[in-house]
C-alpha cells in the first residue's frame, strides 16, 4: 500500500516533456511509481482531476537565512509552489558566527538585505557556531521548504579575521584557516560559497562587506576546496547594469577556471528603454558562459522597489548615492538639502540610464505621516505630477517631499523590466537561470517570493512566451540541475515527492499586502498565490487551499547526498 496516490493530474514532468495524464503514488518521501494507477491501494488519495501537477518550485535566489529562525515556514514562498530554496546568497548570512560578531553580521544583512536589526536581534537564538552546525541546528527544528545552504564569504570571514575582515585582505595564515573552515562544511554538506563585489554592498558602520576585501587568494583558496570534492557551485553578485568591468571579469574567470564548478552571477536585466542591453552585457563574457561555466541569473518580474530617503538602497546603483549610504541621518538630510547633490543625480540619470529617461513618471508616493505625504500618497501621485504642480524640477520635489516627512515617506519605484518587449527575451533565453526573488529580503522595499506564479501567469498563459512545459522545466529542473539536486525538479520514479497541484487557467500571483509579523511587531511585504491548489514537500501535504496543513517537513540538503 503506498501512503499517497494523487490521481487524474496533467502531469508535467519538470523536463519538458509533453505533459500527460496519470497517477502518481508516494511512499514515504519519494516517488515510487508514475502511470495508470487506478487499482492502486493508498493510505490517501488526492485528486488532481483537471489540474497540473509539476515538481515544487526550486528558487535559486533567497535569503531566508535569518527569517527561518523566527518563521521556519519561509512565508511567503511556500505559498507560491516553492519547495527548495538556496539561501546564504550574496556573501551574507547568519554563519559561522562567533558571539562577538554577531551584531557584525546582522548589521551586514541590515545594509544589504534590508532586514531589520530589531527583528534578528529578539528572532535569531544563535544556537550555533560552525557552518555545520548551523545546518544541524535548523534541520532539527523542521522548516516549511528544503534549504540548500551556500557559505556566505562575509561571515566566513568575520570568524577568522574578526573586525580586521572589514579593513584588510587575509594573511596566508588565515586564508588556510578559511579553507579548512569551508572544507569542513562542504564535507558535511554544503552547496558551495557566494560572495559580492557591488559598492552600495555596506555592512557594520557602512563599511564595505567584509567579502569585498578578499584577494584573488583567497577566492583560490576555495576554490580548491570545491575542486578537491567535484562539487558545489559559487554564487557572485555583480553590479545590476552595465558593462562587466575588467576586475569583474578576472574574478569570474578565476572562480570558474580555479573551482571547475560551475558559477551564478548576478544579474543581467534590459536598462530601461534599452531592450536589448543584456545581450550586450553577455557579449562580454560570452567565452565564459555556458551550464559548466557561469550562468548569469534573470528575473521574470518588474523589479519594483518601496524606499523612503532614510534608507534610499536601490538608489546605490548610481555614484552620487553611494556616499549616502554610509550617512547619519542627520548628514542624509544636509545631503539631500544639497543643490550640487541635487544635480549630481540629474547628471547619474542622464550618463547612467539604469531606469530610463522617464524615471519621474515611475516614481510614485506610496504612503507618508504627514498629511501632505498621505494626500500625495491617496491621489497616486508620481514626482512627475506633483512637480508639475509645483512648477519645480522633479529632484527638488523628491527631496523635498521626503525632507517635509521626515524621510519617512515610502516612494514606489518601477525599475525594470516593466516593459514586455525587454522582458520576453529574458525569460526565453536558455543560458539564463530565472530566480532573483531576494525571498526573505528588503522585507518593507519588495516581495517577489512569488516569481514562480507570475511566470505561469503572465509569461505562459497571457503571453504564451513560454509553453507550459518549457515554464516549468524553467522554474524545477533548470536551477535543481544546477545546484547539484537532480532527484529534485522532476517526477520520475526515484525523485524526491516534492509537488505542487495548480491551475493553469488561474494561477497568479497577487498584489503586494502589508503585515505585521516581524518578532518586534514590524512590518513587511507579502503576496498571496492564486491558483495553487496543494503543495506537497518530502511527500507531506503542506498547503491545501492557500491554507497551510501543519507540519515543518522540509530538511536541509546535503550536497554529498543529492
Amino acid at each position: 500500500m503506498y501512503d499517497l496516490v494523487i490521481k487524474n493530474g496533467r502531469i508535467v514532468d519538470g523536463l519538458g516533456n509533453p505533459e500527460f495524464s496519470g497517477d502518481i503514488a508516494v511512499h514515504g518521501d519519494t516517488i515510487v511509481a508514475v502511470g495508470d494507477l487506478s487499482s492502486a491501494e493508498s493510505k490517501l488519495t488526492h485528486d488532481a482531476e483537471g489540474l497540473v501537477v509539476a515538481p515544487g518550485f526550486v528558487d535559486p535566489h533567497t535569503h531566508y537565512d535569518a527569517q527561518l529562525a523566527w518563521d521556519p515556514l519561509m512565508s511567503c514562498s511556500p505559498e507560491h509552489g516553492v519547495t527548495t530554496a538556496v539561501i546564504g546568497n550574496c556573501g551574507v548570512g547568519t554563519a559561522p558566527v562567533r558571539d562577538e560578531m554577531r551584531e557584525f553580521l546582522m548589521w551586514d544583512l541590515v545594509n544589504v538585505e534590508g532586514i531589520p536589526f530589531d527583528d534578528m536581534d529578539q528572532g535569531i537564538d544563535w544556537q550555533w557556531d560552525s557552518f555545520a552546525s548551523y545546518m544541524d541546528k535548523i534541520d532539527q527544528r523542521g522548516l516549511g521548504m528544503n534549504v540548500v545552504p551556500l557559505v556566505a564569504m562575509t561571515p566566513l570571514r568575520h570568524y577568522v579575521l574578526g573586525e580586521q575582515s572589514m579593513e584588510r585582505e587575509a594573511t596566508a595564515e588565515e586564508i588556510t584557516r578559511m579553507a579548512e573552515l569551508f572544507g569542513e562544511a562542504m564535507e558535511r554538506g554544503a552547496f558551495g560559497f557566494s560572495t559580492t563585489v557591488i559598492g552600495v554592498h555596506v555592512g557594520y558602520q557602512g563599511k564595505p562587506v567584509a567579502c569585498r576585501n578578499a584577494s584573488l587568494e583567497e577566492y583560490r583558496a576555495l576554490c580548491v576546496e570545491l575542486k578537491k570534492l567535484g562539487r558545489g557551485s559559487i554564487e557572485l553578485a555583480l553590479k545590476l547594469t552595465g558593462e562587466v568591468g575588467e576586475q569583474e571579469r578576472e574574478l569570474l574567470e578565476l572562480l570558474i577556471e580555479e573551482s571547475g564548478r560551475p558559477v551564478t552571477w548576478l544579474a543581467v536585466v534590459n536598462q530601461a528603454e534599452q531592450p536589448d542591453s543584456y545581450l550586450q552585457r553577455l557579449e562580454q563574457v560570452q567565452d565564459l558562459i555556458g551550464w559548466d561555466k557561469s550562468v548569469p541569473q534573470t528575473t521574470c518580474r518588474p523589479l519594483r522597489f518601496q524606499l523612503d530617503l532614510a534608507n534610499p538602497y536601490i538608489l546605490g546603483v548610481f555614484p552620487s548615492w553611494q556616499p549616502v549610504m554610509q550617512m547619519t541621518t542627520e548628514e542624509k538630510y544636509r545631503c539631500y538639502r544639497d543643490p550640487s547633490f541635487r544635480q549630481s543625480f540629474r547628471e547619474d540619470l542622464v550618463n547612467i540610464p539604469a531606469f530610463g529617461s522617464n524615471v519621474w513618471e515611475r516614481f510614485y508616493v506610496l504612503d507618508g505621516v504627514s498629511e501632505q505625504a498621505r494626500s500625495l500618497a491617496e491621489r497616486g501621485c508620481t514626482i512627475a505630477e506633483v512637480a508639475r504642480e509645483r512648477g519645480i524640477d522633479p529632484m527638488d520635489c523628491f527631496c523635498e517631499i521626503a525632507i517635509e516627512d521626515e524621510l519617512r515617506t515610502t516612494f514606489d519605484l518601477v525599475a525594470l523590466n516593466y516593459d514586455e518587449k525587454d522582458t520576453i527575451p529574458l525569460v526565453q533565453d536558455d543560458r539564463l537561470l530565472i530566480g532573483l526573488s531576494d525571498g526573505g529580503a528588503h522585507l518593507n522595499m519588495l516581495c517577489d517570493a512569488g516569481y514562480s506564479t507570475h511566470l505561469l501567469q503572465r509569461w505562459v498563459r497571457e503571453t504564451g512566451a513560454l509553453s507550459l512545459e518549457e515554464g516549468v522545466r524553467k522554474l524545477t529542473s533548470v536551477p535543481a540541475d544546477f545546484f547539484g539536486i537532480s532527484n529534485r525538479g522532476r517526477i520520475a520514479t526515484g525523485c524526491k515527492a516534492d509537488l505542487v497541484i495548480f491551475n493553469p487557467d488561474t494561477v497568479a500571483c497577487g498584489d503586494k499586502q502589508t503585515v505585521n509579523d516581524l518578532p518586534s511587531g514590524g512590518k513587511r511585504f507579502v503576496t498571496e498565490a492564486e491558483g495553487i491548489h496543494s503543495t506537497f514537500l518530502n511527500g507531506k501535504l503542506l498547503y491545501s487551499g492557500g491554507e497551510y496543513q501543519g507540519g515543518l517537513p522540509g530538511r536541509v540538503l546535503r550536497s554529498y547526498d543529492c
